[in-house]
């Protein structure tokens, strides 16, 4: 292995027919440069769409109510109706695997009519009249002042938290939020905080427009009674939502005596259930970046193989002379497979380099560019790379091997006879 007569020859070997050898080691330099790009596109989907999700807790459903599509207990057809607040209550005792339930109210739209008034100034704003769990299920970042609290529920205090989108249209730069009063249709509330909500895609200009205010002050001030516009369900850990769905579902049906084979009537939208098909989405990705990669660094291998069989058939009366001379059978095999694997590893590493500042200078044009939807920061894990050359020694091995053993197996007779 530290021969130092080996290695000459080795690299006498390769430099002799420079450009054959530079044609088969770039075989194995394009497999191993495709596995690492596509790996690292892969991983640069998934953490953009995983950013999209941001820290939302994804073992939620969402539920709603729409008219009814079948008559039932004397009920209509097309009859429409709506949850109440003592339908959480019912949630609660029926599901004790249940971790959150935020009923909401919701007024308004940033597509809408202007509904908030501050001064001479409006907006139109999406204003959500919640609970403080619901921060749980949809972190945000308070950057001054609080969130509502159960103090603010009891007491149906009329505050509000305001996005940052919100703030930059209502208010003049440095001006003081905290303490201050904006109108949302006709009704004064007072900003106790103000938040960001992060999101893949810069600063996710519509979640920053959003205006929360305590549930029960909601409910008074918008004349909504105990009426319950949607909830957003979370389950605990180690209970699926989807698998708790259909039962939530039907305990809403039958308290509301809706049909139990109304599709309709209620509608939802199971987050957990998309979410797992995005994880499954990015396991197929990164089946295919390893398919295709591992299959293109094969086809150079069995190009490396090919070349060291012309090598060994040029080389035939060399290896009969040595044979002749009393060499062991095992220096020649040695001598092939350094051979094989020398030139395997070289060009596997300089597909490794070249993956790795390719890598580099993507993430360098996102930063100077900023973020591109649904992608980000690409990169493979290091493990992978330890893989890879792994696989690369073992290749360099299995590629050496068929023409070593061709090499020993010609009878120093014959090798002395061939032209």
């Amino acid at each position: 292995m530290f021969n130092r007569d080996r290695w000459k020859e080795i690299l006498e070997v390769l430099t002799t027919n420079w450009f054959r050898t530079v044609l088969t080691a770039f075989g194995v330099f394009w497999g191993i440069l495709i596995l690492i790009i596509l790996l690292s596109a892969g991983k640069g989907l998934e953490n953009g769409i995983r950013a999209d999700f941001g820290d939302i807790a994804t073992n939620t459903m969402f539920m709603w109510t729409r008219s009814t599509t079948k008559a039932h207990m004397g009920m209509p057809i097309g009859r429409n109706f709506r949850f109440k607040t003592e339908d959480v209550k019912t949630l609660r005792e029926k599901f004790p695997q249940l971790r959150f339930i935020s009923p909401r109210n919701q007024l308004g739209g940033f597509r809408g009519n202007n509904n908030v008034v501050r001064g001479i100034k409006t907006g139109a704003y999406n204003v959500y009249g919640d609970y403080p769990e619901i921060i749980q299920q949809e972190p945000m970042a308070i950057t001054a002042g609080r969130f509502i609290n159960q103090n603010d529920i009891d007491n149906k205090r009329k505050v509000a938290v305001v996005g940052l989108g919100v703030r930059n249209e209502l208010y003049d730069a440095g001006e003081e939020v905290l303490g201050s009063y904006i109108k949302i249709q006709g009704v004064n509330f007072m900003v106790v905080g103000t938040y960001k909500k992060r999101s893949g895609n810069g600063n996710g200009e519509e979640g920053q427009k959003e205006i929360y205010v305590p549930f029960t002050a909601f409910s008074q001030a918008f004349n909504q009674g105990n009426n319950v516009g949607w909830m957003a369900i979370t389950a605990k850990d180690g209970f699926p939502i989807t698998d708790l769905k259909t039962g939530i579902v039907n305990e809403m049906k039958r308290v509301h005596k809706v049909h139990p084979e109304d599709s309709r009537a209620v509608g939802f939208f199971d987050l957990y259930e998309e979410f797992n098909r995005v994880e499954s989405l990015f396991g197929a990705m990164s089946f295919i970046g390893y398919f295709v990669g591992i299959l293109v660094l094969l086809s150079g291998i069995i190009g490396v193989s090919n070349i060291m069989l012309i090598v060994v058939k040029e080389r035939t009366k060399e290896i009969g002379i040595r044979r002749a001379l009393g060499e062991d059978p095992w220096s020649i095999r040695k001598q092939i497979l350094l051979e094989s694997i020398f030139l395997t590893i070289i060009s596997g590493m300089a597909g490794i380099v070249i993956g790795a500042l390719f890598i580099y200078g993507v993430n360098a044009l996102l930063a100077a560019n900023g973020p591109v939807d649904m992608f980000m920061n690409p990169s493979v894990n290091l493990g992978v790379v330890s893989a890879a050359l792994v696989i690369l020694i073992i290749s360099g091995l299995l590629a050496g091997f068929i023409p070593a053993q061709s090499a020993i197996k010609i009878r120093p007779i014959d090798a002395l006879r061939t032209e």
